[in-house]
């Protein structure tokens, strides 16, 4: 009489066929070098270049596709951006005020640099512009706007004692100067001041 054997029956196991490594993938290789163009058009602030680039791969390997996507909604954001106009210069500097209240202060900047081009006896706009050279620590340049801003129409003299944006000089005598002078005395700061 045979005995069943008490030991453990082997399974074959069907052999998998191995997927192409992403090195091997020419998709996966192009898709890889689409995602590294798009990432250096918006380093070099090529939006729409970069957009195309990422819409290209919403459709290809999900690791990609997703970081794709990100990329193309601040692609996206960008460009409504740039595509903003404006009926006059106070709507412009309104828009500028909500992008300093953001913290995008070098989209701000460039607003403030076209404004002063095409509207530079606007007191505003140089009160504005010494504002956001002080919220990004260059008090130099802050002081020399808030004296241009001043010169254009002394209130904003009066407007700058109470801005608490204007917190970090608070302390340095040239803006206490600028603000409260001798009585009689010109408004004469300059840069070379001590």
């Amino acid at each position: 009489m045979v005995k069943p054997s008490k030991g453990k029956m082997l399974e074959m196991k069907k052999v998998a066929t191995p997927k192409p490594s992403p090195a091997r993938d020419p998709q996966f290789a192009q898709s890889v070098q689409n995602y590294e163009a798009g990432l250096r058009a918006m380093q070099e602030r090529k939006f729409d270049k970069a957009k195309a680039l990422f819409q290209k791969l919403s459709t290809g390997p999900k690791e990609l596709a997703d970081r794709a996507g990100v990329h193309l909604a601040a692609c996206n954001q960008q460009l409504a951006r740039a595509n903003v106009s404006f009926k006059t210069a106070e709507e412009h500097y309104d828009y500028v005020v909500s992008l300093m209240n953001v913290g995008d202060y070098v989209t701000a900047r460039e607003h403030l640099e076209q404004l002063v081009g095409k509207h530079g006896k606007a007191d505003y706009i140089w009160y504005g512009f010494a504002v956001l050279e002080c919220l990004t620590g260059h008090v130099e340049e802050s002081l020399k706007k808030l004296h241009e801003a001043i010169k254009l129409n002394p209130s904003n003299r009066f407007q700058a004692r109470s801005d608490t944006d204007f917190n970090n000089m608070a302390d340095d005598p040239r803006f206490t100067e600028l603000l409260y002078p001798e009585p009689g005395a010109p408004v004469a700061w300059s840069s070379d001041h001590r």
